[in-house]
């Protein structure tokens, strides 16, 4: 069987100078993922010192050094790889690479990047007649053990195609090798993994399979806020002319492959001969979470550094980053009286249905849209819920906050929140957690070699639920997040009446290991 690939998640088109409206300003400023306000004081936060990463086919290219490379693009690019190796002058130097890049660090004045200050560690697979995903999770690995191990983030704008894949009739569950790959080193190499979408006719869906990282659908502008799942985005149910096309290309089973979603059209950046050109796609999409995360860390660093109270080095976690970033997504917006956690926009699907619309909104076993996923990256907020701190469970905890720690099988873990809910506001609850994917590590040193293999040890279950402070069943929660396959949970629901409650974490069935990490973040609005 002949085999193909499809790696370019987006599309671009030269359009000549335009005005800095139609720019990254649109998406990275307040009608897109509110970035720029963190880059302004009082918070001064540009991704300094944070290392994130990219894998892709190509490679972005650096002046003075590549030749293709005619201009400055003035990026902070802190490594370049061909796989596991050192990068050579002008190979595999590439314009979709260098424009996903210059979303996350440019700091091109004109067309200034979410996180201008971080530093981008990227690997190029290289010919994709001689490598497939062993070579593609090798230069991932590689990227993950750069900065002394300290990568926070890692950009895949890109994918593989079920007809690279060696498995008979390949489906998304799971269980690709890349997909695999991704989901140990999260684990492993305490990443943050953002994954580009698959959209259009499909052809990239490999490994918007995961389960550790964050995968992305991309939004369009409505009325001059990016608030809309573009059309091309393959994130719907499955019926009408593309259905057996859906069908192949969204998850196996009930599991939502979305998880959040970002600008991603129409996004103006330079190219590698200085062109400014307009581009659209989820790999677009991606690099705007992915370099929210260095502005993230930025932060929560100098607050480590500070020795500040209700704060720690779990801030740093992936599970940490996955559960604010989805908690603190815009979903409704806000009339201005705060019921609706101050949220930004109403974030739409292709059929302008809205979160009250969908099943997750609906179903307790649903936990994400199957298009929209937790709703719109908005930074902003993300850094509020983030600062917020992390509370312990052995005292109340305040209306907002977060948590990481372990819980045992078979038991709970309660957060009572120490002031009463307001009658008729939101809550917004997300619940993170990894799968357990183990390395068959023949040659026992510690790493991925090409030849290797992995073993799903399987998803433990866990539950969220919020409940009146003095109930004791979980059978009688106000409301609850108990999905039996994803490594999300997540709540929003109205509160019925004002009065004190409490958050559940529920360790309901074990599959692999006794303890269990997660992440847990909260949002809700006190009665005053």
């Amino acid at each position: 069987m002949k085999k193909t690939i499809v790696w370019l998640a987006g599309t671009f088109a030269a359009i000549g100078l335009l005005p800095p409206v139609l720019a990254l300003d649109k998406s990275v400023g307040k009608n897109g993922i509110d970035a720029y306000r963190l880059h302004q004081p009082p918070y001064n936060l540009i991704g300094r010192k944070i290392a994130i990463g990219q894998v892709e086919i190509g490679r972005p290219g650096k002046f003075g050094w590549d030749k293709v490379v005619s201009w400055n693009p003035d990026m902070n690019l802190a490594g370049l790889f061909h796989g596991n190796s050192q990068a050579k002058a002008n190979l595999h130097v590439d314009n979709h690479a260098a424009m996903v890049a210059a979303v996350m660090i440019s700091n091109n004045k004109q067309f200034p990047g979410v996180a201008p200050g971080a530093r981008l560690y990227a690997s190029a697979v290289g010919s994709i007649e001689q490598n497939g995903q062993p070579e593609e999770c090798l230069a991932t690995q590689h990227v993950a053990l750069q900065n002394g191990g300290d990568v926070r983030a890692i950009n895949f704008s890109f994918g593989e195609s079920f007809g690279r894949d060696d498995r008979v009739n390949p489906q998304l569950d799971g269980n690709a090798i890349l997909t695999q790959c991704i989901d140990w080193s999260s684990r492993v190499h305490d990443v943050l993994y953002v994954i580009a979408g698959n959209q259009g006719r499909g052809g990239i869906p490999i490994p918007t399979d995961h389960f550790n990282g964050i995968t992305t659908a991309f939004t369009t502008l409505k009325n001059g806020q990016f608030t809309k799942v573009d059309f091309p985005n393959l994130s719907g149910i499955p019926e009408g002319i593309g259905r057996n096309l859906i069908q192949r290309e969204i998850n196996v089973g009930p599991r939502r492959a979305i998880n959040l979603v970002a600008p991603g059209s129409k996004i103006s950046v330079f190219n590698l001969e200085g062109k400014i050109l307009q581009v659209s796609g989820t790999s677009f999409a991606a690099p705007h979470i992915t370099a929210s995360v260095a502005l993230l860390q930025e932060g929560g660093d100098r607050l480590n550094f500070s020795n500040s109270s209700n704060w720690s080095t779990d801030s740093r976690r992936h599970e940490v980053m996955k559960a604010i970033l989805l908690n603190s997504a815009d979903k409704i917006q806000d009339s201005g009286d705060g019921l609706l956690l101050g949220m930004n926009r109403t974030t739409l699907s292709k059929t302008n249905q809205t979160w009250f619309d969908s099943d997750a909104y609906k179903d307790s076993e649903i936990p994400l849209n199957i298009e929209t996923g937790a709703g719109h990256l908005n930074v902003f907020r993300a850094y509020q819920q983030f600062t917020s701190g992390q509370w312990n469970p052995q005292n109340d905890v305040p209306h907002m906050g977060w948590d990481y720690r372990s819980i045992s099988a078979k038991s709970e873990t309660d957060y009572v929140l120490s002031q009463p809910l307001k009658e008729g506001s939101y809550v917004a609850i997300t619940l993170a957690w990894d799968r357990l994917v183990e390395l068959n590590d023949d040659n026992n040193n510690n790493l991925y070699d090409v030849g290797e293999s992995f073993t799903d040890k399987g998803l433990n279950n866990l539950n969220v639920y919020l409940m009146e402070a003095d109930t004791k069943k979980t059978r009688k929660s106000i409301c609850s997040s108990i999905s039996e396959v994803d490594s999300v949970e997540h709540i929003f629901c109205q509160i019925p009446e004002t009065g004190r409650y409490k958050i559940r974490v529920e360790y309901q069935k074990q599959f692999n290991e006794k303890t269990q990490s997660y992440a847990l973040a909260w949002w809700s609005v006190p009665h005053q």
